[in-house]
């Protein structure tokens, strides 16, 4: 009895030139970029920087125990997780409605409208935001949590957007047909399509703010990140130990809460 034959794999698609030439130039771009940087790699780990380093992490030991101190950071962290947490709501209120006009449903002229907003919304980094809210809000948390809302609207939005346009169009399409109303059809064919999609963007995002809002605070936004500035400008390590310790475990529990309401979504 012969033995089954292996199936033959088809013959791989023939490379166009154009792909070649862009491989070659992402290379050349990786090395240009090496080769400009003065990166001084050996200086990096002379006995000398390394015993400079080695001074510099031991100043961080112990970390800050004293109960008034921790009941600060303790204020702190909970400032930055309220900024997070209120940045983000606005956000997906914002995006959203902006998505429904990026993706095409009031017509073409207001999806470019919704879609260069949305792009200018993004490309601009939450530190420059929080940078120009100061001027006009003040210094505070106040100021940070509209950066927050402002850079994550923009990237929500274009998410959104592109979750609506990807949704199938024909059971919105059959219960117009029906007689339905436009909003009625949104809500009850469209949304419920993309809702979990949409779920799994926001807790994503509320991960990536809890991490901004901890940086946020350098400039002036409250929270751990204006703690953390306040004493390493003082070289207070081992107070800052603290405030670094309690922004790892406040990332840390929110990933962990973000992680679970994904899974619990998503099944």
């Amino acid at each position: 009895m012969n033995a089954p034959r292996s199936p033959t794999l088809p013959a791989a698609p023939p490379r166009r030139v154009s792909t070649w030439l862009l491989a070659a130039a992402i290379v050349a771009l990786v090395v240009a970029s090496f080769a400009s940087l003065p990166l001084q790699w050996s200086a990096f780990f002379t006995p000398d920087a390394l015993a400079v380093t080695r001074e510099f992490l031991a100043g961080f030991s112990p970390p800050e125990s004293a109960p008034a101190f921790l009941r600060k950071t303790a204020l702190a962290a909970a400032e930055t997780l309220s900024m997070s947490a209120i940045g983000t709501l606005l956000a997906v209120a914002g995006g959203m409605a902006l998505a429904i006009a990026g993706a095409g449903r009031l017509g073409k002229v207001q999806r470019v409208l919704a879609r260069a907003l949305l792009n200018v919304l993004r490309s601009i980094p939450e530190l420059v935001w929080a940078s120009l809210l100061l001027v006009a809000a003040g210094l505070g948390p106040f100021a940070g949590t509209l950066a927050l809302a402002a850079h994550t609207s923009g990237v929500l939005g274009r998410l959104f957007a592109d979750a609506l346009e990807n949704a199938d169009p024909h059971p919105e399409t059959t219960l117009l047909t029906n007689g339905a109303a436009p909003a009625a059809a949104f809500l009850y064919a469209t949304m419920p399509q993309t809702l979990p999609q949409m779920l799994s963007y926001t807790l994503y995002r509320w991960e990536n703010n809890i991490r901004a809002a901890a940086v946020l605070g350098v400039v002036g936004a409250g929270g751990l990140g204006q703690m953390l500035k306040f004493h390493l400008s003082l070289f207070q390590m081992q107070n800052a130990a603290t405030v670094i310790i309690a922004m790892l475990l406040l990332v840390a529990l929110v990933d962990a809460a973000s992680f679970a309401l994904r899974r619990a979504l998503t099944r």
